[in-house]
């Protein structure tokens, strides 16, 4: 059996500088799996601010400038990953733009349960203060806050 030769000691330590990135690259949306169109529609709109599309047939939820685009029941992608993702395998992050504690007073009031934190994370923008919860099928959800 070969062994791993990944070490996570041999990453140089990321010190949260803005760096160039490649021209014309950018993340344009990722794949999440649900189990129910109808529930998570209304959890990511209500808790997440979503706004729920259709494109070409299928749903999609827009946050800002990102796009999930969303498998499930009755959907027949054209192209999938080699081993698709199942509701409640995904693990994703949304910046917050207020504070951590108004993110935690904001899911609280939506009923939605907090499974750790606040706690500090390491983010696309450097440290910053994290909540995690979870959606109805399962998949961890984090909110991070870079706000003082």
């Amino acid at each position: 059996m070969p062994q791993n030769t990944f070490h996570a000691s041999t990453i140089p330590t990321h010190s949260f500088r803005r760096r160039s990135y490649r021209a014309g690259v950018r993340l344009d949306h990722v794949v999440i799996a649900v189990s129910d169109f109808e529930r998570s529609s209304a959890f990511y709109r209500d808790v997440l601010g979503a706004d729920v599309v259709e494109i070409d047939g299928r749903v999609a939820y827009r946050i800002g400038d990102q796009q999930l685009n969303v498998h499930g029941p009755g959907v027949r992608p054209a192209m999938v990953a080699r081993i698709p993702v199942a509701p409640g395998n995904s693990d994703l992050c949304f910046e917050w733009d207020g504070s951590i504690a108004g993110a935690v007073a904001h899911l609280e009031a939506h009923g939605v349960r907090i499974e750790a934190g606040p706690m500090t994370r390491g983010g696309a923008k450097g440290s910053g203060a994290s909540v995690y919860f979870r959606d109805p099928d399962g998949t961890l959800l984090e909110l991070i806050s870079y706000a003082g």
